[in-house]
Parts: C-alpha cells; structure tokens; sequence
C-alpha cells in the first residue's frame, strides 16, 4: 500500500514538475548572453554582461517584456573566435532565445555572423568596430567609424597635430579602421609620409594595410614606443590606437616608462573607457583622450540615475562572479544597457518575439532616452547617438572636451574619402 501511495505522490509530483515547467517557459523569454568571460578580452567583456544582468532585473522589476520575464541564458566565448560561433549555435538551436546580447571583437562578430544568418537569430552588437558591413541579423548599437575614429581625428587637426601613428591590435577592426582613416587622413591633406606605423602594398602597389600591429595578448612594446617617441621628436605627432584587451595595460606602462605624456605625444584610443582604467596606471595617463558615445562624467539626470541603479544593483546582487569593488560605467557598457531597451521597444511595438517582427519594428526608427542622451535606430541597423570626447583624469575618468550631437551611424566608408 505503501508502495502504491508513493508511487502515485511520483506520478503526481511528476505532473506537477511538468505544469510548473511549462508555466514557467510561458512566462519567460530566453534570452543569451555571448561574451569572453575568460582570456585576454575577459578584462573588457564581463562588464557587459555584468550591466546586461543588471538591465535584465531592472526590466523584470517593472514587468518584463510583453509580460514574460528576462531569463539570461550566459555563456563564456573564452576570447576563442571559434568557441563564439560554437556558443552561438547552442544559444539559437538549443537553447532556442529570442534574442542575443554579445561580442566584443569584430573577430568574434563575424565568427559568429553566419550562425545568426543561417537560424535567423537576433544579434546585438555593442562595441565600437570598423564598418563595412550591415546585416539584417545584427543590430549595431556599437559605434560605427563616423561615430569615433573620424571625429577624434578632426580634434587632432583643429588641436594643429600633423603626424599620426597608426597602432592596432592585429585583426579586422584595426586594419580595417586603419584604412578608413589613412583615406580620411589624406582627405585632410596629411602627407603620406605624416602617417606613421607603416604600409603594405600589392603588386600594383596599392595601400592595402596601414598601421603597426600586435597579436591579441602582446606584451612587449619597447621596439614599437622607440619608433613613437622619434615620430614625434618634431613635437605635433599624436598616436592614434585600436589596441584591444589586456594589451593596452604594456603598451601604456612601455609608453609612461618612455618619457612620453599627453603633452609630448597624446594618445587617443578606441578601446580604453573608464572601465579598462581601473587596470591602467590612469596618473600616468593624465590627458590622454577617448572618444566614445559615453562617459559615466556626463552631467544629467539619467546618467546620474543609471550609475546610481547599477552601484545599487551590484551591491545586492547574489550572482557569483561578479566583482563589486571599485566598478564604472563605460560606453560599451551603456551601448549594451541601450540595446536592451531598444530591443523590449521593438518587441513590444511588433508585439511579438518573432524574429522579422521585431526587426521591422526596430528599423523604423525607435528612439530610447539613455545615460548618454537620446539614441534612435536606423533602417541600417545602426544607432543615430551622441559623440564625446574626453581628457583622461587621474581618476580614470574622462573630462568632456567636445561632443557632436546626432551622429548618424554610418558602416560604408571605405572609399568615400578623396585625398587631396
């Protein structure tokens, strides 16, 4: 008899399992989280899921997303581009979200592209890259060239610099970067011989890679920063940098070590927010310049509300891993939280989490007030958004120096600037 009650209780918690399952998956939405948790990218990419976890529970406070529920389905891509597609295929295929919050390297993006081309998934892409692509599969809430090289480069020619050494880690968005501001350079009317960093040509001898490069995870640059500090003995040369990760942390100490400061040679990069500084020794770097869609110093309410929401957050949260000491805010991070927002707008516009939906509605221009002001999507699949620039402080903050309003995010460059 025993037996008999005992196994209808299984049965019964069995079904029970089963209805409280099923409730659950209809009142949630799975949604992926592709980042570099580990590995040379590690010191960049946590952050952002870190913030997208907090834009998660700040949305489920309020409701969730056509009444269901953010479920974060977090998966580590390791700085391993091949690992990010394999990740990526088990995000769409297995785990089935409705939606993917990830990448950070454009190696990483274009690994894991064809995945999301071929289930038609969802891809928001947060982080500043070099263009020269627009897929229906990604939304580029990142900062396209227009909206941060081009613009730190004409601060430099109003500021009278007239050399400029090209830096980058070694993969497509340096390279292709590069090539974009060699062309703009030339526009300008710098000489040839004013760009540093070096050349390669084809056989025609056409320009096909501007610019010195290191690998991912590169640690010494003596040689390199010898080769800076006599392109700018003529004192009006400045270092334009698309050094990527942990690299940043020799290039900068070699750099200091070397005598060089934001006076005798300033260093604008593309790569280093405030949440990078925190591993930089940022007194040394007193002047040096970024340039990005945001600074956690912009003086607004929103701003100030969102970095107060996401030091609460921190605080409480019982997710492990999540360092909670000494955190800032950064445009990637910004750009990540933005794309959350825009992506519960178009879904609740189309009121639907089908993929086509969801993008039509996105495409038709949503706008969301953020902490660095107002950002509306594009038919592109680009973000209009605002541009800063800012002098690194002691602190590892920025002060704003310049900002342009509205910038209209632009992939297809390459070739549309004339030299002179």
């Amino acid at each position: 008899m025993i037996t008999k009650i005992t196994k209808l209780l299984g049965v019964g918690a069995l079904a029970l399992g089963a209805s409280f399952g099923t409730a659950r998956a209809a009142d949630t939405v799975k949604v992926g989280v592709l980042h570099s948790l580990s590995g040379t990218m590690a010191i960049s990419e946590t952050s952002l899921r870190d913030v997208l976890l907090f834009t998660f529970d700040e949305i489920n406070a309020k409701g969730g997303v056509l009444g269901k529920k953010i479920e974060p389905v977090v998966v580590d891509g390791a700085s391993n581009w091949p690992l990010f597609a394999e990740k990526a295929k088990q995000l769409l295929e297995q785990d089935k979200v409705a939606v993917t919050f990830g990448c950070w390297t454009s190696v990483s993006r274009k690994s894991v592209l064809p995945v999301y081309e071929k289930n038609n998934g969802l891809l928001f892409y947060p982080v500043q890259y070099e263009g020269e692509e627009e897929s229906k599969n990604v939304a580029y809430t990142a900062e396209a060239v227009n909206q941060q090289a081009t613009p730190a480069v004409d601060y430099y020619l109003a500021e009278g610099k007239k050399k400029f050494y090209l830096l980058g880690s070694d993969y497509v968005y340096p390279q292709t970067t590069n090539l974009v501001l060699l062309e703009y350079l030339l526009s300008k009317g710098v000489p040839l011989a004013n760009i540093g960093g070096g050349f390669k040509k084809d056989e025609s001898g056409k320009i096909i890679s501007a610019g010195k490069y290191t690998p991912f995870g590169h640690t010494d640059y003596q040689q390199i920063v010898a080769e800076i500090k006599q392109f700018a003995a003529s004192g009006d040369a400045c270092v334009i940098s698309t050094l990527n990760g942990d690299t940043n942390v020799p290039f900068f100490k070699e750099y200091a070590a070397a005598g060089l400061s934001a006076e005798t040679c300033p260093v604008v990069s593309f790569s280093i927010s405030e949440d990078e500084f925190r591993g930089l020794p940022a007194k040394q770097l007193v002047g040096q310049l970024g340039c990005w869609t945001y600074f956690q110093s912009i003086n607004t309410p929103a701003n100030k509300k969102f970095v107060a929401d996401f030091q609460a957050w921190l605080k409480t949260t019982k997710t492990p891993g999540i360092v909670k000491e000494g955190r800032v805010t950064c445009s990637p991070m910004v750009l990540s939280y933005v794309g959350v927002y825009l992506w519960k707008a178009a879904v609740e516009k189309a009121g639907s989490f089908d993929v086509d939906k969801v993008r039509a509605a996105y495409q038709s221009g949503l706008s969301f007030d953020g902490p660095g002001g107002k950002v509306t999507t594009q038919k592109n699949m680009h973000v209009t958004k605002n541009v800063f620039i800012g002098e690194t402080k002691a602190d590892g903050q920025f002060k704003i120096v310049k900002s342009f309003d509205n910038v209209y995010g632009e992939p297809w460059l390459k070739g549309k600037f004339k030299a002179k």
